[in-house]
């Protein structure tokens, strides 16, 4: 079936099984880094490098369980950076995908690196004539970049062909790896029944770096558990992904926790200590290229195991095979090696690609990375730039470095998607799919132990927090100097209706969208008491934002999501006698599908709730009020809910503003129709002007003044009030504690300036411990620049 929308747009194919995407996290995690990091491992910890590897299984499962929830909930391309941004959209979304795309893209280096390595390894042992002949015309050197470069080019041409291809050879290679490693597992466990003393002794003691080793050989080793996190990376072409990627993540992660540990096992008990030339060598008779810095100091010569695969380093796993296994070891180990690197090198390609397409699409980066060919529905274009990027840092950069910093970004990045899952808990709880048990603890845990790893890391590799610092500089350049002007320009406005219900035609119409149950009860009881005094209806609207790899004719299965939120409305307005309007929309900017209701059905007034805090510095009070109330289409209010109280004493702070009269309008339609629910219960409103603590007599009368001559225009009795303060927003606050509830007026606006609400009431509302009510009265963009223009004249003569 072709994967196109009903407007033509290629969409990504669901071609993988769970049975490939299970191969594709498994691949990935046991790479290169399993025959690198054995012998290191075990330098570092000695023979308890098995419980390094057990609890870096632990620590990481808390953030599979997070992975395993969002990527069967949020089926979107690009992973861990599609669920940071749908938490934090912004600059800490961006962020997320920025070092994610690094992270996978150096990794891959590593791997091709890695492949080019262990190949000149293979011809050099067993056909050194096409060695000496390689070698003598390039060198050393330009041999492996050459090996690095043509491994890199086929990997990039499989996924231009489409992930169908590409998780078949990943289905393949993780295969045939793993039947190598089963080889030597199997060899291991065999001799160390054939001599279980031999395998005791080795294992004592257990610790013999005490857990400070432990703790080192987990920061060096977190690496090879990072792969299961690229099943998420391509859940958008995962079939029924609500049930594959859990299983998939969980499979895959355990397997390669039960492989890891298997191979310490017999690395370290399979192996007799006293075949080796090394053995009982003093560190001063060790070769230079050995590692002598893992020796125990008070050692007078090298008698462990563990000593001699640390001195041995990442070939520590090949000198184990010639210790137990025949001759053919070597060779079976170095094949395993060979199958590892290009499966994980085929895996993260995939990975770092998808996340480049990802910020394409969401314009993060140019939007020609989300271009998808028409025949084969692959991102080609982001493949072959990422492509171009992996190969250039194989053969240029220091890859080991830099490596370092792909583990520090892998390690702030969960963090940052553990964090995420808490978020998008709360504010979506209807999403479906796997749940994550213990919630929220896991996530919790998942920070604390992702943290604390990246923080250890500087202990022993400082410049890999310098490199992702400076990863981080740049990408924070891009997303103010690129990201922030593309996002606005190319913000999608188009909306579907699925649901829409007129009980009644009338002239006046407040608009309320509503986001949750307990949001939808606390503004209708708003909105209808105003409705009710205007002889006006309720315009009830939810919003559901779509997500992008969904065409927008798929929207009638989120008609649920809103139902229950129109209820609510219409209860709370049947107790007014209003009539409700509901309407529920699906679009992909949930702010300007809010603009285009108010617009076409002609709302007269919007009511939006705020919780009093952003995601985000870059915004005042959310990304959707925002866009709102800088260019609202009609009179906007927007309430900061505290403890639910009658307004029975109203506030409404004022300096004579234009905004004032909406204020007012409010505050006499919440009075009129709480006193016809509870008759003999008049609220009463009072008007407040607060004063320097320094003016006279005659400022204060000309404040009374100023009160009685806005009171004059309505039929409705207020008090005024004059005091003075230190500063109006104090004056406010300390008066405010008398009432229950504050209605305040938006500053005024100078020309060129393009305030939201204005400082002051933005204050008030964060800070005062009543319900508070922003207001901003529409004048229309002629009328808005007159005035802006008068009061910047009487700016300058003042």
């Amino acid at each position: 079936m072709d994967n196109q929308t009903s407007h033509g747009e290629v969409t990504l194919a669901r071609t993988l099984t769970g049975f490939s995407a299970t191969m594709i996290g498994l691949g990935a995690m046991i790479g290169a880094g399993v025959f690198v990091l054995t012998g290191i491992a075990a330098g570092e910890a000695g023979p308890a490098a098995i419980i390094a590897f057990a609890l870096n299984g632990v620590v990481t499962t808390f953030t599979a369980f997070t992975y395993a929830e969002l990527a069967s909930s949020i089926p979107e391309a690009g992973g861990g950076y599609a669920f940071v941004k749908r938490a934090f959209p912004g600059v800490i979304g961006f962020t997320s995908g920025w070092m994610l795309w690094f992270a996978y893209t150096v990794a891959c280096s590593l791997y091709a690196v890695g492949f080019g390595g262990y190949f000149i390894e293979l011809l050099k042992s067993y056909f050194p004539i096409i060695y000496q002949a390689f070698v003598g015309l390039v060198g050393h050197g330009n041999a492996v970049s050459i090996i690095t470069f043509v491994i890199t080019s086929f990997f990039i041409s499989l996924n231009v062909l489409g992930a169908d291809v590409t998780g078949k050879a990943e289905n393949v290679i993780t295969l045939s790896k793993i039947a190598v490693l089963a080889v030597f597992i199997a060899f291991g466990l065999a001799a160390m029944r054939r001599a279980p003393d031999l395998a005791l002794a080795n294992f004592t003691p257990l610790f013999p770096k005490g857990l400070g080793g432990v703790m080192a050989a987990m920061g060096l080793t977190f690496i090879a558990f990072e792969g299961y996190d690229l099943i998420a990376t391509v859940s958008e072409e995962i079939k029924n992904p609500t049930k594959n990627i859990p299983i998939a993540t969980f499979v895959s992660l355990w397997a390669a926790v039960i492989i890891y540990l298997f191979i310490l096992l017999v690395s370290i008990g399979a192996v007799d200590p006293t075949r080796f030339e090394v053995y009982n060598k003093l560190p001063s008779q060790l070769p230079q290229e050995f590692n002598p810095h893992v020796l125990d100091p008070s050692d007078p010569a090298v008698n462990t195991v563990w000593e001699i695969l640390g001195i041995y380093k990442e070939t520590g796993i090949v000198r184990a095979a010639e210790n137990f296994m025949p001759s053919v070891g070597v060779l079976i180990i170095v094949f395993g090696g060979l199958l590892s690197t290009m499966s994980a090198l085929n895996a993260t390609v995939l990975a770092s690609s998808r996340v480049a397409f990802s910020m394409g699409r969401e314009r993060m980066l140019p939007p020609s990375l989300a271009v998808i060919h028409p025949v084969r529905r692959t991102p080609h274009t982001a493949v072959l730039v990422t492509g171009f990027i992996l190969v250039a840092m194989a053969v240029t950069l220091p890859i080991e470095v830099v490596g370092s910093g792909a583990s520090l970004l892998f390690l702030l990045s969960f963090v940052l998607v553990n964090i995420s899952l808490i978020s998008i808990r709360r504010n979506e709880p209807d999403l479906k799919g796997f749940k994550t048990p213990l919630f929220p603890l896991l996530p919790i845990l998942g920070v604390i132990s992702n943290l604390g790893l990246a923080i250890y890391q500087f202990t022993f590799q400082p410049m890999a927090w310098y490199i992702s610092l400076g990863w981080i500089g740049v990408g924070l350049f891009i997303y103010y100097t690129y990201t922030t002007r593309t996002e606005a320009i190319g913000a999608p406005t188009e909306a579907l209706i699925v649901h829409e219900e007129i009980l009644a035609v009338k002239k006046y119409s407040v608009l309320l969208p509503v986001a949750n149950e307990k949001q939808a009860h606390r503004l209708a009881i708003l909105g209808a008491a105003i409705a009710k005094e205007k002889d006006g209806e309720v315009l009830a609207l939810h919003v559901v934002r779509l997500p992008v790899q969904l065409s927008l004719s798929e929207a009638r299965h989120f008609l649920a999501h809103g139902k229950p939120l129109m209820e609510a409305v219409i209860e709370e307005a049947r107790a007014f006698d209003v009539p409700v309007h509901t309407m529920i929309r699906v679009g992909r900017h949930i702010g300007s599908a809010i603009l285009d209701t108010a617009r076409r059905r002609n709302s007269n007034l919007i009511i939006l709730g705020w919780p009093g805090y952003t995601k985000s510095r870059d915004v005042a009070f959310g990304n959707i009020i925002d866009l709102l109330a800088k260019n609202p289409p009609c009179d906007i209010a927007v309430v900061r809910f505290r403890r639910r109280e009658p307004p029975q004493h109203i506030l409404i702070p004022t300096a004579g503003g234009i905004h004032t009269r909406l204020a007012i309008e409010l505050a006499i339609a919440q009075a009129r129709q709480y006193e016809h629910q509870y008759p003999g219960r008049r609220p009463t409103i009072t008007l407040l002007f607060v004063t320097p603590e320094d003016v006279n007599s005659s400022k204060m009368a000309r404040g009374y003044e100023l009160l009685r001559s806005l009171a004059a225009g309505f039929d409705y009795p207020m008090e005024a009030l004059v005091v003075t303060a230190p500063d109006v927003v104090t004056g406010i606050l300390r008066e405010a504690e008398e009432y229950s509830l504050v209605i305040i007026g938006a500053a005024e606006e100078r020309l060129f300036e393009q305030r939201l609400f204005g400082s002051i009431p933005h204050r008030v509302a964060s800070e005062c411990s009543k319900t508070v009510i922003m207001v901003k009265r529409h004048q229309g963009p002629v009328r808005s620049w007159l005035r802006r223009l008068l009061l910047l004249g009487q700016a300058i003569r003042g």
